[in-house]
């Protein structure tokens, strides 16, 4: 029987150096840096920064853009960050014994960005409370958003329509790192993020994935989505 076993552990390979685990994880939030920018993040020189973008280029793990005379790298697919995440849960639940105790960064569990969607406490909240209003269908392999659910985000502003030859899924569960549930990923969970982002119910902090949430933004989560956060 035919086997990817040799490309997945070439796969493995290449996510298992430090400083490309290290650039990966920045990529997480869905912002486009530069090499300059990935390089301090991985403690390395500019050059071996390169080097390792290049690698992951040609893996299509990151894709590279131009704007104007800068060259900046972000992640190729949602598919990607959808692996990263599993494997960060994956690492961050396997045995104490091989492993120092997790800590989490209490701005990173309170709410984050998961490449285009929301994670974390706030991201958990917000698809629960979608869940319990009847809003989403969402078990441990995949969701739905019903009917109510479309009205719904219809009614908040809300554009669910793909854009022209986009296979992405709708609904998905994303198994959250840090609380170990799933939180709602794919078109429509995106969707929500961009709509906090717009309406400045949170905010980007200047580095990591990690968001703040606005007093309007506690507002809205609670009233408007009924998310207990």
């Amino acid at each position: 029987m035919p086997t990817i076993a040799r490309e997945l552990a070439e796969l493995a390979a290449l996510i298992a150096d430090p400083g490309r685990a290290l650039i990966l994880s920045r990529l997480m939030d869905g912002r486009a840096q530069t090499a300059s920018e990935l390089a301090q993040v991985a403690g390395v020189t500019p050059q071996t920064a390169s080097w390792h973008l290049a690698k992951l280029a040609r893996q299509a793990l990151l894709k590279a853009e131009r704007r104007g005379p800068r060259r900046l790298y972000r992640l190729a697919t949602p598919l990607v960050a959808q692996m990263l995440e599993g494997m960060m849960t994956v690492a961050a639940t396997g045995p104490q014994a091989a492993r120092p105790p997790a800590r989490i960064d209490a701005q990173m569990r309170r709410a984050r960005t998961c490449y285009d969607h929301l994670a974390g406490e706030l991201g958990v909240a917000v698809t629960d409370a979608m869940c319990q209003h009847g809003h989403l269908v969402l078990d441990h392999e995949s969701g739905e958003l019903t009917a109510a659910g479309t009205a719904f985000l219809s009614g908040l502003g809300v554009d669910l329509r793909p854009a022209a030859r986009h296979r992405r899924l709708l609904c998905r569960p994303c198994l959250d790192w840090s609380e170990r549930r799933p939180h709602l990923a794919g078109r429509a969970g995106a969707a929500i993020a961009d709509l906090a982002l717009q309406r400045d119910w949170i905010r980007r902090r200047p580095q990591g994935r990690s968001v703040e949430i606005t007093d309007a933004g506690l507002t809205a989560f609670r009233t408007l989505f009924g998310a207990r956060i």
